[in-house]
């Protein structure tokens, strides 16, 4: 019995840690930007963390899937298992500071493929630790599938996929878009609420000094202040979460008028994403104006959106040549919308037909 306890663990968690590390993988960009928000101020506030968070992210979705790996096939059982061990305590305490303290909402465990709650995070790393422990106590029981050549050639095979996987999606694209603005997709559609959609609850909060001290007050107990409180701030809290559409936080902005509904109903539209113009690659910034150029000499309304201010447009425009017009959105969006910066997205009428990293710009279907 304690056997078989002991292999179903083995394959549970192994191909857990695989499929959760190649979605990650599938898109580390993407996860390095929930590292960031756990190195920010509002979190561990150690910002000195953030220009390493893509490499920091790459070594963990491969060590994820690669411990999964070496777990399946019984490859160096004990460092396995101890490593394994180590690395969901890790989550663990991730997933329930973020879930406690409310500071990330998703932990990015499954990258866009499944989005869950703080507390559906934690919960699900409760379970993994319950099985790597059983692991942890029964690791002579994890016994090894093949002699030793073959397990070396598996556990190096792993590493050198991964590492491969994750230079390609860096340099081009996922290898499967799982963000609410994939190829067919329809932006105006994506933005809509739905008649029936539920409705946030939201309860105003009222901060007042108190004796030198900061206290917040309900609408209701604003008629029972104690003497001498100061108002300092009001802000709204989020009691019950409605429904947020896929797409939102998308504009396309410039002097104060959003050029959204016209844009998006061009029957041929080339959007330059750029979401930090300096930043950007240089290289992909190069070849922007000779892709405006061919673009609407075949009829194409070209435009490039940025969260960047006027002043570096402005430099940027003069320093690479561009003679298209930058439009503003949220740089949380644009990055959805594409990791690469720059990247290019062509439209027919708010429909997504195709998009390309920088490096690909000649795989376009213009």
């Amino acid at each position: 019995m304690k056997n078989i306890i002991t292999q179903f663990s083995r394959i549970f968690v192994g191909i857990l840690f695989i499929i959760s590390g190649l979605i990650k993988l599938n898109d580390p960009i993407g996860f390095s930007y929930k590292l960031a928000e756990y190195f920010g101020e509002p979190v561990f506030n150690m910002p000195f963390l953030v220009p390493f968070a893509l490499a920091i992210a790459l070594f963990l979705v491969i060590l994820e899937v690669v411990l999964g790996v070496m777990l399946l096939i019984g490859y160096k059982s004990k460092f396995t298992i101890n490593s394994l061990l180590l690395l969901i305590v890790f989550f663990t305490f991730l997933t329930f500071y973020s879930a406690y303290f409310d500071v990330v909402r998703d932990c990015g465990c499954f990258g866009d493929a499944l989005h869950i709650t703080p507390w559906q995070s934690f919960t699900k790393d409760v379970v993994l630790l319950f099985f790597i422990l059983i692991l942890f106590f029964n690791r002579k029981l994890v016994k090894p599938l093949f002699g030793n050549t073959v397990q070396n050639i598996l556990a190096f095979a792993s590493i050198a996929l991964c590492a491969f996987m994750g230079y390609w999606v860096i340099n081009h694209l996922p290898i499967i878009d799982f963000r609410p603005y994939k190829v067919g997709t329809n932006i105006q559609k994506g933005m809509r609420i739905p008649d029936n959609a539920p409705k946030s609850v939201v309860e105003m909060v009222f901060i007042y000094k108190v004796n030198g001290v900061d206290k917040e007050f309900s609408e209701k107990d604003l008629m029972a202040l104690p003497e001498g409180a100061t108002f300092v701030d009001r802000k709204d809290k989020v009691i019950t979460e409605g429904y947020v559409p896929p797409i939102h936080d998308f504009a396309m902005e410039k002097e104060g008028s959003d050029y959204k509904e016209e844009f998006l109903n061009e029957p041929k539209l080339v959007m330059i994403v750029a979401y930090d113009l300096v930043h950007a690659d240089k290289a992909g910034l190069i070849k922007l104006e000779k892709l405006n150029q061919e673009a609407k000499a075949k009829g194409y309304k070209v435009i490039g959106m940025t969260a960047s201010s006027p002043e570096e447009i402005a430099k940027s425009k003069k320093e690479f040549g561009m003679t298209f017009d930058f439009y503003f959105c949220d740089a949380t969006a644009l990055k959805t919308i594409e990791r690469a910066n720059p990247s290019i997205v062509i439209l027919e009428k708010g429909t997504i037909l195709q998009k390309v990293h920088y490096n690909d710009i000649a795989n376009l279907k213009l």
